[in-house]
């Protein structure tokens, strides 16, 4: 395939969220992840109690980010944190991604969200949540923010499938995940989804055949992950007591799986991450060893040059 004939515009063989952003802003733009001290409707009874199995969310929250600190704050300190790692940033998206961060009434939401698009180095916003803690007045806020500044609410999927969610305590189906992701895209505002491989119960043809539901949903944005006992998780206590219903990737089998799953995707999903990353010391089960993601992610774009294969080539 001729390389300017990628549909994205750019000669990777997939629709990189890099590259996306160099293009949209003309410069590296860096997350900064805050805690703004929301729960989950499945965690405090509304819906369920326990979370979903596979969640401790100090496995991935920054060391600065603290729902104890005001979002300014944070911000503040995720700039300096950043500025030592990443240099080349200048411009940042705040990113809410612990627990629900639609699940507080409405003027709580504006309270913390117009807070945090005052600091003059935040681009715009991203937002973790549920779908069923969206509702229809917060999506008109929300496209309101999206005219002026970059703004995508992020779905956790997980699974396409309601065995699977029933299984990990999603306390919602597939078919409210849909509807909310649609309602949302008719808003105008930009999507994104997250989607774990290796959940119990599923075999690597349902999780294939997923790319072709997921290919038919009004995403902008998708994120992968190889499932990961974390410490701390009702996953952790059941993967010692049932050890046998869990299947882990091998690491160069999850990067073939990937690519034929690439391959199936359709090409207007910018995928954002391959596969997700915890400080070993939260790992309660088989890891990939020390290796990073952008190794992981080089050993994919060379199985994708080697396979001579792009995202979408089957689509």
């Amino acid at each position: 395939m001729v390389l300017n004939n990628y549909p994205w515009n750019h000669s990777r063989r997939f629709n990189a969220y890099a590259n996306y952003f160099r293009n949209q802003f003309g410069e590296r733009v860096q997350k900064l992840s805050i805690d703004a001290g929301f729960t989950c409707p499945n965690r405090d009874g509304n819906v369920g109690l326990g979370g979903c199995t596979y969640c401790n969310n100090d496995a991935f929250n920054p060391s600065y980010c603290l729902p104890q600190k005001s979002v300014l704050q944070q911000i503040d300190e995720g700039i300096e944190f950043h500025t030592k790692r990443y240099r080349r940033a200048e411009k940042y998206l705040a990113y809410f991604q612990a627990f629900s961060n639609t699940y507080a009434p409405l003027e709580k939401l504006k309270g913390i969200y117009n807070q945090a698009l005052e600091h003059p180095a935040i681009a715009g916003l991203v937002i973790g949540t549920r779908p069923d803690c969206m509702d229809e007045e917060k999506l008109d806020y929300f496209a309101g923010l999206s005219k002026n500044k970059y703004l995508i609410i992020e779905y956790g999927i997980e699974s396409c499938y309601d065995k699977t969610l029933e299984i990990i305590n999603r306390g919602h189906n597939f078919e409210t995940l849909v509807q909310m992701l649609q309602l949302t895209a008719d808003k105008g505002i930009k999507t994104g989804g997250h989607i774990i491989f290796g959940l119990p119960g599923e075999t690597r043809n349902e999780m294939l055949a997923e790319a072709e539901i997921l290919s038919k949903l009004p995403l902008n944005n998708i994120k992968f992950h190889q499932l990961q006992i974390i410490k701390g998780t009702f996953m952790e206590t059941d993967y010692k007591q049932n050890p046998q219903n869990y299947n882990f990737f091998q690491l160069e089998d999850y990067i073939e799986f990937m690519v034929d799953f690439l391959e199936k995707l359709n090409p207007a999903f910018l995928v954002e991450r391959f596969a997700g990353e915890v400080p070993p010391r939260f790992l309660a089960g088989p890891g990939w060893g020390l290796i990073r993601n952008d190794e992981i992610l080089q050993k994919i774009e060379k199985k994708l040059e080697e396979r001579d294969t792009w995202q979408g080539k089957f689509y």
